[in-house]
């Protein structure tokens, strides 16, 4: 099902306006959309109350592409219960480069992500515990689900995986603390996950996981001052209404990717290969930072969880990043040397919550419809290289978005809304969008 999204007249306006300014030549690339057609993978059965979540997206060796999501709101539940067969997780495969697609299997897990290692494809999600399933043969059968914690609450959105050592390396993040009756970002620990290639990832032992650092643990956040972060004060315990449908909860981390350093000439450079930068989307209720820590592979095999330090000493949790105020997907291409960033597009951030207009969802820097990309070769200076979709209004959401690199062409697969949808966060279409010949957008 291919679609375009609509323009309002007053985008077609502006749009008219920048070119006669500027001259059709000059801006009519760097302002049109690169993906905004897209194929439906998954379209919710009641866009009032079943929302489609988290979408996570891997390539096979063969080719074969494999995406994922998760069905969340109040009818999504009530199916569950009526109809053991409507799963929370649902897999999809398509064998032609994302024209079509047909269903794979479907699991318990929600904020799971598809990843590949050695001959295996697996998805790794959360139950309440971490949970994961296995298949042999590219996503035609699959395993039963396996359990690799017991007790534990766990978060996260399907963000990148990484792979070095002969490891593969991500990230899912614990609830360490009880006491925070909100959303819980504040007492979220991100945890750098380690499996070995050739190994069964099915099995508990054969994962290690690093030490854990709550963000309130972490950052003084009622001491931060003189650039402006949190935006708005906060209880620690529950949230403060900025306006009617709008809060502030306390400041955290969440949704982390994890990368390596690899340009010799960088500051956080590790010759030895044994230190992972973890970039998390931050909740500070402003735009522009991303939160950042660490992990170090020590002696005994072990992972020790800290935050960065610049060469002046000082500790780095923030830093500006494009898009770093909403869940990001950063992927690393081999061929360019260049990191590339998938971000949401904040343009009206600092409009007072109670004047915002009703279709825009939660603070004004919760701007979820326009999703963009950037390039960097060190993970701090970002390029713009344009933007990839722009939903038709606040409402119909482009956002928390993952993707994959196939060939030539970057592979974009993204939580998103038509006119039906609840609201820009409850999204009721999984949509698959293609920047073609990506390695193109580089200056």
């Amino acid at each position: 099902m291919l679609q375009r999204s609509t323009r309002k007249p007053f985008q077609i306006a502006c749009l008219a306006l920048l070119l006669a300014t500027v001259g059709a030549p000059a801006i009519a690339q760097a302002v049109r959309p690169l993906a905004d057609d897209y194929v439906v993978v998954y379209e919710s059965p009641d866009a009032e109350s079943v929302y489609v979540y988290s979408p996570g997206i891997t390539v096979c060796p063969n080719g074969r592409l494999i995406a994922t999501c998760d069905l969340g709101g109040k009818g999504a539940g009530e199916r569950r219960k009526a109809d053991p067969t409507f799963t929370r997780g649902r897999a999809f495969i398509s064998d032609d480069h994302g024209k079509t697609w047909r269903p794979s299997v479907g699991f318990s897990m929600w904020a799971a992500r598809p990843f590949v290692v050695g001959d295996s494809l697996y998805i790794l999600g959360a139950d309440g515990d971490l949970k994961i399933i296995r298949s042999d043969d590219w996503g035609d059968t699959w395993s039963e689900e396996s359990q690799l914690t017991d007790g534990d609450v766990w978060h996260q959105a399907p963000c990148n995986v990484w792979y070095s050592n002969g490891n593969v390396y991500l990230v899912m993040e614990r609830n360490v603390y009880d006491d925070v009756k909100t959303w819980t970002v504040s007492v979220l620990a991100p945890v750098l996950m380690r499996g070995k290639v050739g190994d069964d990832l099915l099995k508990r032992e054969s994962w290690t996981f690093a030490s854990e650092v709550a963000y309130r643990d972490a950052v003084p956040a009622r001491d931060l001052d003189y650039f402006g972060v949190p935006f708005f004060d906060f209880d620690p315990h529950t949230s403060i209404w900025t306006a009617p449908r709008r809060n502030m909860t306390p400041p955290g981390w969440l949704e982390t990717n994890v990368v390596q350093i690899t340009d010799p000439n960088h500051y956080w450079y590790d010759s030895t290969g044994h230190t992972f930068h973890l970039f998390m989307r931050a909740h500070t209720g402003g735009t522009g930072y991303a939160a950042l820590a660490k992990v170090i592979e020590l002696p005994d095999g072990s992972m020790k969880t800290m935050l960065e330090t610049n060469p002046s000493g000082k500790k780095v949790a923030l830093l500006p990043m494009p898009g770093g105020q909403m869940k990001f997907h950063v992927l690393y291409d081999e061929q360019t040397k260049l990191y590339w960033l998938l971000s949401s597009q904040a343009t009206d951030s600092m409009t007072r919550s109670e004047l915002l207009p009703p279709e825009r969802f939660n603070l004004p820097n919760n701007e979820r419809h326009r999703l963009q990309l950037h390039f960097s070769k060190n993970m701090v200076d970002w390029c713009f290289a344009g933007i990839v979709a722009i939903g038709g209004s606040p409402k119909q959401s482009r956002h928390y978005a993952s993707m994959v690199i196939d060939g030539d062409d970057l592979h974009v697969l993204s939580r998103s809304g038509d006119e039906r949808s609840h609201d820009a966060h409850n999204g009721n279409i999984l949509t698959f969008h293609t920047v073609k010949n990506f390695r193109d957008l580089v200056y």
